[in-house]
This record gives C-alpha cells, sequence and structure tokens, in this order.
C-alpha cells in the first residue's frame, strides 16, 4: 500500500464570489493586526492575526471579523466567521469580488512578511 500525498492547504482559497481565509487568531495581544502566512506543524497555512480583545463572548471573534473586514475592504456584514469559534485556528468566508479580496489579503502578507537583510542572502557589496 502506499500512501498519498495530500497537497498543503493555503490559507486564501478564492471561489466565486467568495473567499475562504484560515487564520491562527492570538487574542489579548497588545495590537490588532494581520500578519504573515506561516506553515503550520500539519504542513496547512494560515495567516497571522492579532486582537487586542479577549476570547469570552466572543468579543475576539467581532474583532477578528472587524480587522479582516478593514484590511480587504468590505463592509462586516460581508465577512463571517464559518469554523473555529472557540479555536486559535479559524476559517472566514469573506463575500465579494474575490480577486480584489486576495488581492488585499496578500498585501497585507507581504507587508507583515520578515525583511531579508542583504547580508543574510550574502549579496554583501
Amino acid at each position: 500500500m502506499s500512501a498519498v500525498a495530500v497537497a498543503p492547504a493555503p490559507a486564501i482559497v478564492a471561489r466565486a464570489g467568495e473567499v475562504r481565509l484560515r487564520v491562527r487568531l492570538t487574542p489579548k495581544a497588545s495590537r490588532d493586526g494581520l500578519g504573515r502566512l506561516e506553515r503550520l506543524a500539519d504542513d496547512s497555512e494560515v495567516m497571522i492575526a492579532h486582537v487586542r480583545a479577549a476570547p469570552s463572548e466572543g468579543e475576539a471573534n467581532a474583532a477578528l471579523v472587524a480587522l479582516v473586514a478593514k484590511a480587504a475592504g468590505l463592509p462586516k456584514s460581508k465577512v463571517e466567521v464559518v469554523s473555529g469559534h472557540t479555536s486559535r485556528i479559524k476559517v472566514l468566508a469573506l463575500s465579494g469580488a474575490a480577486e480584489a479580496i486576495v488581492a488585499a489579503l496578500e498585501h497585507c502578507a507581504a507587508a507583515a512578511a520578515p525583511r531579508r537583510s542583504p547580508e543574510a542572502d550574502g549579496d554583501t557589496p
């Protein structure tokens, strides 16, 4: 019997009129913000998110919805937590123009990615 290779799940998946976003949420953080894309131990990808809200009574989820909506240029009513309501790993559905949403989310991830110095790449003059 041979093992079947499973492709790693991307954090951002575009569908017709919708984008699914997998995030790893850190509540009670010092700041609100979306971060880089990161690979988990199970080889799935997530976007890192931090919110100042506490994880009680849905406050952290509401803060996450507001944060993602702002980053994607959408009203909060177009962003919904579809799984992981009580987990750190959540999947959100963002309704709207998929290409524009993906571009906005990828821009956030790229802006948050750690910058590599030329010295680290061996490109010092």
